[in-house]
């Protein structure tokens, strides 16, 4: 996040909005500017691609589906808009950490002992990683001392749009992304490669709400995408992991999408409209 900073500070903060006696590095104006990066970053990475997931993407023929609730488009996007300032609290205490030296992302490419292979290796690392964490996390936010008073509200949604993608309870959207923060500071990771990777997980988590279910047939049963997750907001005990099935099928918890078998929530409106 400091790459991010640091390009702020040069074209914007330092010679139109702070003090000039201000000086960049110190930490209340650091903690000040991540928090509003930060918001206004996830503002527009969850506007721009679920906008953009929910009028190119999304089958609005979906909206008739006896379980999408009244005005819920517009009730997920007020939801995500009252939370992202109050998860992006947290995170901007680990972005914070970051940008004094405490993780282990670096520079340049040379700072890896593997050169590009690590750059490569470290993506594949970071997918697993968060994978495994995610899924223990919101596997865990379903147990009954938790699930209602964090995860319910992300259930209200059983049809989801694009929009529900960041419907979180603060603590639950928090704790979710938790994974993501904490790598850093066990891995080594290029910052590039850590900006990029957390744009992909925000878009990510958009298209596993966006009702395309498709996925090549080889790896349908590899990749947890939208018709899982499908399911998971329909029968609630199935399907937690993000990217892959893998650890649904390591924990017991593994849905075949109902979509993929003829009775997914496109199927009941095809039933509705023959009829």
């Amino acid at each position: 996040m400091d790459l991010v900073l640091e390009a702020a500070d040069r074209h914007l903060l330092t010679p139109y909005v702070y003090p000039a006696g201000w000086p960049e590095d110190e930490p209340c104006r650091q903690l000040l500017s991540l928090f509003v990066i930060t918001n206004l970053g996830a503002l527009a990475l969850y506007l721009l691609f679920g906008t953009l997931s929910y009028y190119f993407i999304f089958d609005h023929e979906l909206k008739k589906h006896p379980q999408f609730l009244e005005n819920q488009v517009s009730r997920e996007i007020t939801y995500a808009l009252r939370s992202l300032p109050w998860i992006s609290v947290p995170t901007v205490a680990l972005f914070f950490a970051e940008v004094r030296g405490y993780s282990k992302l670096y520079d340049n490419i040379e700072d890896s002992p593997y050169g590009w292979s690590g750059v490569f290796l470290s993506m594949l690392s970071f997918l697993f990683f968060t994978d495994m964490g995610i899924y223990w996390i919101h596997r865990g936010l379903h147990h009954k001392l938790f699930y209602k008073r964090f995860h319910k509200p992300h259930h209200l949604w059983k049809i989801a749009t694009p929009f529900a993608s960041h419907a979180f309870h603060p603590v639950d959207g928090f704790m979710q992304s938790l994974p993501y923060h904490v790598y850093p500071f066990l891995f080594p990771l290029h910052k590039v490669t850590y900006l990029g990777l957390y744009i992909f997980v925000n878009v990510w988590t958009i298209s596993i709400h966006d009702g395309d279910y498709r996925v090549p047939r080889l790896l349908r049963h590899v990749i947890n995408g939208s018709a899982h997750h499908t399911d998971h907001h329909l029968y609630f005990d199935y399907n937690y992991g993000q990217y892959f099935t893998l650890w649904d099928k390591i924990g017991g918890s593994y849905k075949s999408p109902t979509s993929f078998e003829g009775k997914g929530p496109h199927d009941y409106m095809r039933k509705l409209r023959e009829k």
